[in-house]
């Protein structure tokens, strides 16, 4: 018999997606400003780093146990090397060449290939809501997409591209292990291992970590990304994939760019154009479809 969590669990789940939201969401415009002083690798090298720490921390204090068992800890390590390692790189080099607004939608577009990943991996299906939310979804990532590809294609989009490829991949392969790891193990031990990836990328590319002298505006924006982009989202992330269907959190997910895009416009001064907005209000369509609709019945079963 399918698996339904229970009604008070989807809702919770359903508010983590809000509140992953803003804290995704505000992390691309804190990277935005740290960029301006701190190349990529060495940007991703710091936030990381504080993220890992953050959230052994946070383990250590609450009690919990950052146990992973022997059989799954290289696939823990694969998933930091996808989610965590080549997410954030690539998400660094697409703003360096692009504007943050439009490599946060294109990066956004996990969904599409998270879908198409769990119907191959996991064999789920699409339900009319979410197959409405998907096409949405698809149709509003066209619109933004095509003004820059009628021009030739930037790096940035091939980036961001790469970006949502390489997070859709690490949550489809872990669900498809059916992994027992923790959450907060889950996640801390994928930010030590994209650590490392990330570290020895820093020393091949930059010779060492470049952090200083920065401004203290770059600088809060390191500790922005670190604690909140990197520590507390990551968790919220896994427990949410922990407890709805993959598609219905990829594309909840979805609020992060309505998000970010806003405060790009307010706080770096990006200005959209009319593709740009056209594609915003039909990924919030998708995105409020996940959210708004009742939490799946639980199946009756039959008496002997």
């Amino acid at each position: 018999m399918p698996h339904t969590q229970p009604k008070a669990a989807t809702r919770t789940a359903k508010l983590m997606v809000i509140v992953l939201a803003f804290a995704w969401g505000f992390t691309w415009i804190s990277s935005a400003i740290a960029l301006r002083e701190v190349p990529p690798w060495s940007l991703r090298f710091a936030g990381t780093g504080i993220g890992a720490v953050t959230l052994i921390t946070v383990a250590i204090l609450s009690g919990h146990t950052l146990h992973v068992p022997r059989g799954e800890r290289i696939h823990v390590m694969i998933a930091g090397l996808l989610n965590v390692a080549a997410f954030q790189v690539l998400g660094a080099f697409a703003q360096t060449s692009g504007t943050t607004s439009r490599t946060v939608i294109i990066s956004y577009s996990m969904p599409i290939w998270a879908t198409l990943l769990s119907r191959l991996m996991l064999g789920e299906r699409l339900n009319a809501i979410r197959g409405l939310a998907l096409v949405l979804c698809a149709a509003g990532l066209g619109i933004l997409v095509w003004p820059l590809v009628t021009h030739g294609i930037p790096l940035s989009v091939f980036f961001a591209l790469g970006c949502a490829l390489s997070w859709a991949l690490a949550t489809v392969y872990l669900k498809w292990l059916k992994a027992t790891v923790t959450p907060l193990a889950n996640a801390a031990w994928q930010l030590v291992f994209g650590f490392l990836f990330i570290a020895a990328g820093t020393f091949l590319f930059d010779g060492y970590p470049r952090l200083w002298p920065i401004g203290i505006e770059a600088f809060a924006a390191v500790l922005f990304i670190g604690v909140f982009g990197m520590g507390f989202a990551h968790f919220l992330w896994w427990t949410i994939v922990g407890r709805l269907p993959t598609t219905t959190a990829s594309i909840g997910a979805l609020l992060v760019p309505v998000v970010g895009v806003i405060a790009a416009a307010v706080l770096l001064g990006e200005r959209p154009t009319t593709p740009d907005i056209a594609g915003f209000v039909l990924i919030f369509a998708a995105a409020a479809c996940v959210l708004l609709q009742p939490p799946p019945k639980p199946m009756k079963t039959a008496s002997a």
